[in-house]
């Protein structure tokens, strides 16, 4: 049998606490947020699963929350790899925008649009916005033309897919249980493919910050089963609390 695959959307981050389109911006975790990522570590060993090689973003807040998931699990030591692919799907000219206020702009259905359709992207920055991440360094050995101005969630599959196939994949297949700790589009897009989920279905599928899902694969990586890791009733509000964020206060 193939190793289990688990994935976590970050902790809390301090952009999450301000309800802003967050994207490639590179925010870190909130106080919550590292006690969430510490909690994730409890629920792994809980469970008594044991990564034997890690997956992440090159964002602090994806960063961080390994750190403290493999602090907790005391497993330090663990094989790290560091993409650009697993990034946050990146919200274009959204980014920095107060996701509530955004709404009373543009109206609810058009931001529903922007943030959770699958193949519908927000408006895309100039590429001389400064916030386009070719100004980044971390991005220096990526062409301009993959680096994105703005992404649907059918975009982000597009970039994390490839690293899937190539990087994530050929450990399952040696047996290793892999962690990906990555941003919430990311894995929804990660999900969609494993579960083969429609475009109306992963819309409405919501993953909360810093708790664990486990997927139990078969021989052809075809999903067994995937839950989320912890108490039930504290997993869906933390769902429903997400679905809210572009909610008018």
């Amino acid at each position: 049998m193939p190793g289990k695959l688990i994935m976590v959307r970050h902790g809390q981050s301090v952009w999450n606490v301000e309800n802003l389109f967050t994207g490639w911006h590179d925010v870190d975790l909130s106080d919550q947020g590292r006690l969430e990522a510490a909690q994730a570590g409890r629920e792994l060993q809980r469970e008594k699963l044991e990564p034997q090689i890690a997956f992440t973003s090159v964002l602090k807040r994806a960063i961080r929350t390994l750190w403290l998931i493999l602090d907790t699990t005391d497993r330090m030591w663990l094989p790290v790899e560091r993409t650009w692919r697993l990034n946050e799907r990146h919200y274009g000219a959204l980014e920095g925008l107060n996701k509530a206020q955004t709404v009373e702009k543009h109206g609810e259905a058009q931001v529903k649009i922007w943030r959770r359709s699958y193949d519908i992207a927000p408006p895309a920055l100039s590429l001389d916005d400064p916030r386009h991440p070719r100004f980044d360094p971390r991005y220096a050995d990526v062409g301009v033309a993959s680096l994105p101005a703005a992404e649907s969630l059918k975009d982000t599959l597009s970039r994390v897919l490839p690293y899937w196939e190539s990087s994530i994949v050929p450990e399952l297949r040696a047996n290793k249980n892999v962690l990906i700790v990555a941003h919430g589009n990311s894995l929804r897009a990660l999900v969609k493919m494993l579960d083969m989920m429609s475009e109306s279905d992963i819309v409405e599928f919501n993953i909360p910050t810093g708790i664990p899902m486990l997927y139990e694969l078969d021989e052809q990586l075809q999903p067994l089963g995937r839950r989320f890791l912890g108490d039930a009733q504290a997993i869906a509000a933390a769902q429903e609390a997400v679905r809210r964020q572009t909610e008018k206060k």
